[in-house]
Parts: C-alpha cells; structure tokens; sequence
C-alpha cells in the first residue's frame, strides 16, 4: 500500500480495480505497458512534431500557396496557421478525457490517431491558393488538432492504468519527453523538408499516423475503471467558447491599434479577453452545479494535482516564449551576422537548438526514474529553478554570442525542463483516483497547449513592446545614413515594429520588404548593398532587441518561479493511495 499526504478518505475502489485488472493482464501478456508506453511515445511525439512543425516552414507554405505573409492583411492567415492546432487540442482534450472515463480511454486514443490520419492525409493535398488555400490548410489543421486532443487527453491515463505506482515516473517521464522533445525537433524536421517541398512538412505525419492507428487498434486494451454518466454538454460549450475567445483575444494583442504597436488598447481584443475570462468564470459555476461535470473540480481539493498544474502552466508559457523568442534571435540576427542568407535560417536555427533537445532528452528519463524513489519535488522544483536561471544567463550574455556559450546555456535550460516534466506529469497523474485518470490527463493537456497558444500571444507582446522605445529612432537613423530620404526613413521607421519582427521570424530580409515597395532601393544615392545585404538589419537591431529581450526574460524569470513555488508547496509524494488485493502467487509471478 503506498499512502499519500494529500487524498484524505478511503481507498478508491477504482485503484483496486484497476490493479488488479492490471496484475492479472500482465501475467498472460507480460509485456504488454512497454507496447502501450511505446505507442503512446509515438503518438504523443507526432502531435508534437506537428505543434511546431509548421512555424519553421511557414515562408515555403506562404509561398507554395501564392501568399505574402507578410501583407497585413495576410497576418490573420499566419497566426491562425501557428495557432489553430494547439487551439483545437487545448480547446478539446479536456472532452475527450472526459469521453475517455466513460467509453474507454483506448477507444477515444484509438479514435484520435485516425483522425489524426485523415487530417494529415487531406492538409497535404491542399488544391487552393492564396487565401482560400491558407482557410483550406487552417480549417485541417484544426481537425488534425481535434485528433491530437482525443490522443493528448487519454495517453498519459493508458499509461498510468499499465504502469504500477513505483513504475509511472519513468513511463510518464518517457512520454512527456517526447512530447516536449518533439516540438523542438519539429524545428528541425520542417526545416529540412521545407527546402525539399512544402507539402512534405505535412507527409511526414502520413507513414507514422497510419501505423500507429493500425498498431493501436490492435494492440492496446483497456485496463482502466470507466465511469458511468453523460457528456455534460453545458460546461464543454461554455469551457470550449471561453478558451478560444481569451486565446484568440490574447493572440490578436500582438497586431497594432491605431498608433500604438500591440493591440492591447483595441476594444475588440479587450472585450475578448474579459468576454472570455466571464464564459470561463460561468463554466465553473455551471461545473459546480451540475450532477455528472466535464471538470471534476473535486480534484482541486487535491493539493499535488493543483499545484502540480499551476506549475505545468507556468512552464509552458515559458517554454513556449523561450522557443519563439531563440528563433527570432537566430534567424533574424545571429545567423544572418556569421554568413547565413536569410531564406537558409530556418533550418540552420533548429539545428543551433539541438542542444536544448539533447539536454532534455538526457534529463528527462532519469528524473522520472530517480522521482519514482524520491519523490518529485526536489526534481521538480530544482527543475524549474535551473530553467530560471538560464532565462537570467540568455538576457545577460551579448546578442552577437559565442556560440559555446549559447550551447551551453540552451542545453543546461533543457536539463532543467527535462527535470521538471517527468516528475510533474507524474505527480499528476498518480495523485487522482484510477477512474478519473482520463479526466485528469485531459485537463494536464489543456493547461500544456494552452499554456503554449498563451505564449505566442505574451512573448510577441512583450517583445513588441521592448522593441517600440528605441527601434523606430535606430530604424530611421540607420536608413538616412545609407542615403534613404528622410520622408521614406521616417514613414518606415513609424511602422509597427511587429511587421519586422515577424519578418526575423520567418527568414526574411526587413528591409528589403520594407523598402521593396516604396521604390527607394533604386533611387540614386541610397546604399541599396548594404541595406539588404547580411549585416545592416542584423547589426540594427541588436541593441533595441536586447531591450526586447530583457522585457520577455524577465516576464518568464516571474513565471518560472511561481512554478517552482508551486511545485514545492504541493508536496513530497504524489501517490493516490492504492491497495491491491490480489493472491500472492499473483505478485510473485508478476514481479518475476
């Protein structure tokens, strides 16, 4: 019997089920939680890879599709393409958790990976262009995102129902690596097929989506508690309308209102976001009152699963605003300093990231295993506090870097989430009861991709707002001392600093897109080498970048902190307590 600090009362009747469904499973199928750990690794590193896939291939897709994304007009089309999939899956994985309780966890997994196909299928063979191509691939990729949130919501729970208690550190360790592993690796894999054809950053999920729906079919069974009732419809559709309109509400903050450079002043984006946070204060009235909630906020009474939760969020956002900001960094400043054309950016900035994959992928396994016998808070805790600390290391260190350094810091800042994750899946996962598993994944899975849409809209604000006090004045004195007329300097100067940002972002010269259109490179007198050349952007920007990035490092320093915080104060062991009845021959020839 493994006891708990934090669930008071008896024995859930769900864990003893489900043990000793799962001792008696494991005896004729003695390998059967390695099949699920390595099918829910699979599924859960494709939704994944497909999170950040899209952000590295975003001037192939715009171009493949005959679109300038860098027209205002167009900016709509860019941030739902980045958005969309982590809206659905954020939007829906709670559902589907709750779906999972009731019909089957395997069922609702199963369900997801075909979905998850056909969408993969269907976005690959986009036959518009222009705008009517960006709805086609945006309306599929939601749907991809619907399939993602049915295998989110219920891969952690398939494993916490195959994995005895002193096991599930590691197979939660396991799968959040590559959960988070992946996001950084689709960096790299759409950088790479980009070059090749847009498309294939949407092929790649074909192969891999088609097998894991026939291997899980076939291969997974349900071993957990379900939970009768129905689908408590009222709280979906008010927590599905208030999520989307907070996160959209927040992602249109990052586009300029009248003359200020973010959208924080537009009464559209604050009703928004107040519209949202009242449908989402609604929702937890109506999930307090109903008989058989989608929310079971019973569970917040638990201390590990809340603050284990406060502390994922938390984690998110800065992971996150970390990712965005490092490939703005890259492509749109160091890189292009030592030699790289700005259209070669994209792939060489995922792979400078490599060792912040690596030092995940080191971590994260050995934290799950080393807090199966200790406990997750130190790791957890310790985690978050190693992340902080990078964050304070990346806004001292000068923008023009030696590259060592950045290595360094960026491989010690993915030890530190690769400490973090695996125990705080861990912790929430093991401190709910066995027939609310489903529900609890699901409600992890919303705050991680939640936590990720609210980056975009957080980091690219702050970063705005660093960059909107010295960037126009360094702007306009760069281009006048290049030959460029006051009256065009000055009017490119007022622009809103997110139109360059944006650019950084997607591995363009600025500047010849700013000054492409006014005519003004051809005029005589005007440096017109130097100005689109490899180092004038690069080489202005660095100090108002800095002011930047200070604002986004201290804004997630705040965040990783609370996390820590909250990691600590939620407790030693995070186990629900289970008893196991079952003979002991049982045991033994399991154990063996």
């Amino acid at each position: 019997m493994t006891s708990t600090q934090n669930t008071p009362g008896s024995v859930d009747d769900g864990d003893v089920a489900t043990n000793r469904r799962r001792f008696r499973f494991e005896k004729d199928h003695p390998g059967y939680k390695w099949i699920a750990l390595s099918n829910t690794t699979l599924g859960m590193l494709m939704v994944a890879i497909n999170s950040s896939i899209v952000i590295i291939s975003m001037p192939a897709i715009f171009r493949g599709i005959d679109l300038n994304p860098l027209e205002p007009a167009n900016v709509s089309y860019l941030l739902w393409l980045l958005m969309g999939f982590m809206l659905s899956s954020a939007v829906l994985v709670v559902m589907f958790g709750r779906l999972g309780d009731m019909y089957g966890r395997v069922r609702i997994y199963n369900m997801g990976f075909m979905v998850f196909a056909v969408a993969a299928v269907a976005v690959s063979f986009d036959p518009l262009h222009g705008g009517s191509g960006a709805i086609w691939l945006i309306a599929w990729r939601v749907i991809q995102g619907v399939g993602g949130a049915m295998i989110l919501a219920n891969s952690a729970a398939i494993l916490t129902d195959a994995f005895p208690a002193n096991q599930r550190g590691v197979a939660l360790g396991i799968n959040q690596v590559a959960a988070i592993a992946g996001s950084f690796l689709g960096l790299i894999i759409g950088g790479v097929l980009s070059e090749w054809d847009w498309r294939a950053v949407f092929w790649v999920s074909v192969p891999f989506a088609v097998i894991g729906t026939v291997w899980s079919y076939r291969s997974l069974q349900e071993l957990g508690q379900r939970s009768s009732g129905k689908l408590d419809w009222a709280g979906t559709i008010t927590f599905g309308l208030g999520l989307t309109v907070l996160l959209t509400g927040i992602t249109y903050g990052i586009q300029p209102y009248g003359d200020s450079p973010t959208g924080w002043t537009s009464p559209w984006v604050l009703g928004s976001v107040f519209g949202g946070l009242a449908l989402l204060a609604l929702f937890w009235v109506v999930e307090s009152r109903v008989a058989e909630p989608m929310f079971n906020l019973a569970l917040f009474k638990i201390r590990a699963f809340t603050l284990s939760n406060v502390a994922g969020l938390m984690a998110s956002i800065g992971r996150g605003g970390l990712q965005f900001m490092l490939i703005i960094w890259l492509q749109g400043i160091w890189l292009p300093l030592h030699g790289y054309d700005f259209e070669q950016t994209p792939l060489w900035a995922g792979i400078y990231l490599l060792p912040m994959t690596i030092g995940f992928l080191v971590a994260g396994p050995i934290s799950g295993y080393l807090s199966d016998r200790y406990g997750a808070r130190p790791f957890a805790t310790g985690g978050l506090l190693v992340v902080a600390a990078t964050f304070a290391a990346l806004m001292i260190i000068p923008v023009n870097f030696d590259y060592w350094i950045f290595a360094l810091i960026t491989f010690v800042n993915g030890i530190g989430s690769g400490l973090f994750s695996s125990p705080n899946s861990a912790a929430i996962m093991s401190s709910v009861p066995a027939n609310e598993r489903g529900i609890a994944s699901g409600m992890r899975g919303t705050l991680f991709n939640g936590g990720n849409a609210l980056s975009i809209g957080i980091f690219f604000s702050l970063m705005v707002i660093g960059l909107a006090n010295s960037l126009p004045g360094a702007l306009e004195k760069g281009l006048t001392t290049h030959g460029v007329s006051g009256e065009v300097a000055g009017h490119v100067a007022d622009l809103p600093p997110v139109g360059s940002l944006f650019a950084a972002f997607l591995g363009y010269n600025p500047i010849e897109e700013l000054l492409g259109r006014t005519g003004e490179l051809d005029q005589q007198g005007v440096d017109s080498a130097t100005l689109t050349g490899q180092e004038f952007f690069p080489n202005l920007i660095t100090g108002p970048f800095h002011n930047g990035l200070v604002v986004v490092f201290l804004g997630a320093i705040v965040m990783t902190l609370i996390g820590a915080a909250a990691s600590w104060f939620a407790g030693g062991r995070y186990v629900h307590e289970e008893v196991v009845e079952v003979e002991e021959s049982d045991l033994v020839e399991s154990r063996s």
